[in-house]
């Protein structure tokens, strides 16, 4: 799609190179994550190949992310939104969730979602809320 979009603050970025990915550090943050246990370096590589991926950086050292599964068109997924723990309470995840939002290729979609089972408050703030009618949703979940 556009361009590597990024965006700084201070001694922080946040960008869209794949290039600047960490995969060592990547998996590390996310087997600490609960919904993401099990999962492999492997797995991480492979789905960086096919998801729009936000990194967060202290200089070179990735310290978040968050991944965007899209058509660029009408539908996206955000998952895997992560800020190490030792940069918490700093308003780095805001930052990330305005980044994630104001993207050029991610504007005018018919539907954003994802799924979160405690930053609720994080995410109605950006206008995120529950299924309007979710007898309409169906999953294949396979663990």
């Amino acid at each position: 799609m556009t361009a590597i979009y990024e965006s700084t603050h201070g001694n922080l970025t946040i960008s869209t190179d794949p290039s600047r990915l960490d995969l060592d550090a990547m998996y590390e943050m996310l087997t600490r994550a609960y919904w993401a246990k099990g999962r492999t370096k492997e797995v991480i590589a492979r789905y960086v190949q096919f998801s729009l991926v936000f990194g967060v950086y202290e200089g070179t050292r990735q310290i978040g992310l968050a991944r965007v599964v899209t058509d660029y068109t009408t539908f996206a997924w955000l998952c895997d939104v992560f800020v190490h723990e030792d940069y918490r309470g700093k308003g780095i995840g805001k930052w990330l969730m305005e980044s994630i939002l104001s993207h050029p290729d991610l504007q005018g979609l018919r539907r954003f979602l994802l799924a979160t089972s405690d930053a609720h408050g994080l995410y109605s703030q950006y206008g995120f809320q529950a299924l309007k009618e979710p007898e309409k949703w169906m999953e294949k979940f396979n663990g």
